[in-house]
């Protein structure tokens, strides 16, 4: 017979207490964020690069019924004919606006019908390990965000961001971008520590030896890209690779993807603002801030200079999990998260987020490119299923780090590790410079 300790029975019941709360709370998100759209506009195709919003409701839906109900709880699935529907791979984007989905209303009162029966399986069963549960809740923060990048292309009239809180005022300080920090030669650990919630493709932890660089202070800023732009930017064949020059003639592109022709102007999620100077350059490509950084004499950093600069406390000798320390972000202090300011805020508002060397602004407000390629670290181990990051491992895709104000904060951390395709610039995307010491 198993003895359980009534404290271990206590501590496992409040850890499965929190995490359905967070699922809860997660759901609720969910649901503010379409609020405001009309069922016409959730079942349209606003990109060819994004699904239709519902179908992203009815898969969160279907992805928790799996991992939850089906695969933890034993039980068989909910709606066995729409598996193949709401799999992201069985049913790839292209084909998502051409095939009969479930209506805006059908699909929240799957998403209803599935939270129940998750509830009733933790009642029965617990969280177990809280693995799965911290996986399913995670995936729905992070369609969050690319619900949130189908909106900012679809530019709706009138759409409202639920619980938009102002965002803080620009510091004295002016950044560029091009303000760069010393980072001393030396070993570092790099990844997600064997402890707590990480994805497989942040396994294992390691040592890695760094050379000598220097980063951005900040992401670059709006006003530096618009000198870059003004100065010929997209005219100068010799600060382009060949397939970015390929993609831009091709495309006729001549600015960040949210800019207006006159570049005055930037659309977040269907607001026209004024071009703010200070606030990060955000929906460029990799291919657009390799140019920038060459035009510069600079480059992009790699992933592994990236987390160093980010999360590495030398006299410690010890990575931090997140910039400023162990403890999450809080709202308002340490980093521009959480899909609250409708967009980013200005370079170095958050100066209680600064790492261990003074870079500001590592996470949240844009995901940074970086010049590194998607594979697996040293011991890599497909977890909990080999789609999750092991089949875009190779030469096309580009890592991004850092988060953006469109991601969770329990999705943001130091570690975390984001890919996309170098011409993708849905994202809410931006980047920061490097170079050699």
């Amino acid at each position: 017979m198993t003895i359980v300790s009534a404290s271990t029975a206590a501590t496992t019941s409040i850890a499965a207490s929190r995490l359905v709360e967070a699922l809860k709370e997660a759901r609720r998100r969910t649901l503010a964020l379409v609020a405001s759209v009309s069922d016409a506009d959730l079942e349209r195709t606003h990109s060819p690069l994004m699904s239709p919003l519902a179908w992203d409701l009815a898969h969160i839906a279907a992805y928790e019924d799996l991992w939850l109900v089906h695969r933890y709880g034993e039980r068989p699935l909910l709606r066995d004919d729409l598996a193949a529907t709401y799999d992201a791979f069985e049913t790839p984007r292209a084909a998502r606006g051409d095939i009969e989905l479930l209506g805006p209303d059908a699909a929240r009162q799957y998403l209803s019908d599935v939270r129940a029966r998750v509830l009733e399986v933790i009642d029965e069963r617990g969280v177990g390990d809280g693995v799965l549960h911290e996986m399913v809740l995670r995936h729905e923060h992070q369609h969050n965000e690319t619900m949130l990048q189908t909106l900012q292309l679809a530019s709706l009239p009138g759409y409202q961001l639920a619980g938009r809180r102002t965002e803080p005022d620009a510091p004295e300080e002016v950044h560029t971008g091009l303000e760069l920090i010393a980072i001393p030669a030396g070993p570092c650990t790099i990844g997600a520590p064997a402890d707590g919630f990480s994805y497989d493709n942040e396994r294992s932890r390691h040592r890695v030896d760094v050379g000598g660089f220097e980063i951005g202070r900040t992401p670059i800023t709006n006003a530096a890209y618009l000198r870059f732009v003004r100065d010929g930017g997209y005219e100068r064949r010799e600060w382009w690779s060949d397939e970015g020059w390929a993609w831009k003639e091709e495309f006729a592109i001549t600015a960040p993807g949210a800019w207006t022709d006159d570049h005055t102007g930037e659309w977040r999620l269907g607001r026209l603002e004024p071009l703010h100077p200070d606030r990060p350059v955000v929906h460029v490509t990799w291919y657009e801030a390799d140019a920038f950084a060459r035009a510069h004499g600079l480059r992009l950093p790699t992933e592994f200079e990236w987390e160093k600069a980010a999360s590495w406390d030398e006299p410690a000798q010890v990575a931090r999990p997140y910039p400023w320390g162990r403890r999450r972000p809080v709202a308002g202090l340490h980093a521009n998260l959480d899909q609250r300011g409708c967009g980013t805020a200005p370079a170095g508002a958050y100066p209680a987020g600064a790492s261990p060397y003074g870079c500001l602004g590592m996470i949240g407000d844009v995901w940074e490119w970086t010049s590194s390629v998607f594979g697996g670290y040293p011991g890599f181990v497909a977890h909990p299923y080999r789609e999750y990051s092991e089949v875009f491992f190779g030469e096309e895709y580009r890592v991004l780090r850092g988060g953006s104000w469109a991601t969770r904060s329990r999705v943001a951390t130091a570690t975390f590790r984001n890919w996309d395709y170098p011409q993708r610039r849905q994202i809410f995307a931006g980047f920061r410079v490097a170079s050699d010491a």
